[in-house]
């Protein structure tokens, strides 16, 4: 089973566009999608130097239209065009069991499911880093990397200063992320045996500050046309397969707000039977991420195009549908998150928690998070039966930390359960 995965901000490098762009049509497919995008995409990914691509702004349709350009060769005959706009193959030909892609990484992703077009594609991720980079500005945020430790550890130390884990990305890497006083509480009180690395982005990304951004990206993906996805595509918010192309949508537009969960992306990879992974341009965090999360998984990342016959070679390998089509197996299972950091209170501490095994009703009291700002309360988004609590009673928790492992009853209706549309 092979999954073809595109990569978020930060994967981009000064110049990495320039081999590319000798290949019949990638060029008219950037020029196609810098218009879409209103920025030279050209001249960013060949002659821009590291600081000029690191704005949000520019970095964002820069990685989307580098994946979706790549796939377009890729799906097409061994040097062929790929192309926006009608240039050959399109990237939603590509063949696969799976798609997904880590944070902005999720609408090349969702172009290669069929989801929505590359044009549409570009549209958003212009808003999305546009807004996302107004909301940065609003107040002094960042994000600091935190490289080893006890995850359990790590993430009570995050929760304890205030800040949020926006990513975690299993193989030992955890980014907080939150107010810049707060980052520098912690490291002055770093987790024990862990390393912290501040980043240099414009601010925290994948948290409660980009909520402006959120209803901006709302409002341009209301004219959006999107249909169900025709290959398996993994979400960021929890890691499960979504089915339909609406509830797609919903958890692209919140995920901005909500941290990323590639840890349990992975996790359903490996749940699925994963034997090989790709990683579009500008690769090699992804299948990094891969060889200690997926051992005896095969990986490329495709960094240049005279990597593509080896692509080729593994889809060839590893595609378990012929055609490329099909959901395979899904899993049945979902998350429920903490709404925001704080203190996790059971119904009956206030009372038991549902036990495990027991089926509760669609809104049902599932307990609360306190936190400085107030009491959230948890309530079941469907009937549920509980498989499994993460947390008990008392337990301190981070915003968009799993609390509860539930099997959904009945039909979901493609829509967003309300904890995640709220950035849990």
């Amino acid at each position: 089973m092979l999954i073809i995965t595109a990569p978020g901000q930060g994967a981009q490098t000064p110049g990495f566009l320039a081999p590319w762009l000798e290949v019949p049509g990638v060029a008219e497919r950037l020029g196609a999608a810098s218009e879409l995008a209103g920025c030279d995409l050209i001249r960013y990914g060949t002659t821009a130097d590291a600081d000029e691509i690191k704005d949000t702004a520019v970095a964002q349709p820069l990685l989307v239209a580098a994946a979706l350009a790549a796939a377009g060769v890729l799906a097409g005959a061994p040097g062929g065009p790929g192309g926006l706009g009608g240039l050959g193959a399109a990237p939603g030909d590509v063949r696969a069991d799976v798609a997904a892609g880590h944070s902005v990484g999720e609408l090349a992703a969702g172009v290669l499911a069929g989801v929505l077009s590359a044009d549409d594609a570009m549209r958003l991720v212009a808003v999305r880093g546009a807004a996302m980079a107004a909301a940065a500005a609003a107040e002094p945020t960042g994000m600091t990397a935190v490289l080893g430790g006890e995850e359990e550890t790590v993430l009570a130390a995050i929760a304890r200063h205030g800040l949020t884990p926006a990513n975690v990305n299993g193989a030992g890497q955890i980014v907080a992320a939150g107010a810049i006083a707060d980052l520098a509480a912690f490291a002055a009180d770093p987790p024990r045996g862990a390393r912290l690395r501040p980043l240099q982005v414009a601010g925290a990304f994948h948290t409660r500050y980009m909520a402006p951004a959120v209803a901006a990206l709302r409002d341009a993906a209301a004219g959006v046309t999107v249909t169900d996805p025709h290959l398996t595509l993994l979400c960021n918010a929890d890691g499960a397969a979504v089915t339909t192309g609406k509830e797609w949508l919903e958890r692209i537009v919140a995920q901005v707000a909500a941290p990323v969960r590639w840890d349990l992306c992975q996790q359903t990879m490996a749940n699925l039977g994963v034997t090989a992974i790709i990683e579009l341009p500008p690769a090699g965090t992804l299948t990094g991420l891969a060889r200690r999360a997926l051992p005896g998984v095969a990986q490329l990342a495709i960094k240049t195009p005279d990597q593509l016959e080896a692509a080729r070679d593994l889809i060839e390998e590893h595609l378990s549908e012929p055609d490329g089509h099909g959901h395979g197996h899904l899993p049945d299972w979902r998350l429920i998150v903490a709404p925001t950091a704080g203190t996790f209170r059971s119904p009956d501490a206030r009372g038991d928690a549902a036990a495990t095994g027991a089926v509760v009703a669609m809104t049902a009291d599932l307990g609360s998070v306190v936190a400085r700002g107030g009491e959230r309360p948890l309530a079941a988004p469907w009937p549920a039966e509980i498989i499994e609590w993460l947390v008990e009673d008392g337990d301190p928790v981070s915003e968009g930390q799993p609390l509860v492992r539930v099997l959904p009853q009945g039909d979901l209706g493609g829509t967003t359960p309300p904890d995640k549309k709220e950035g849990a």
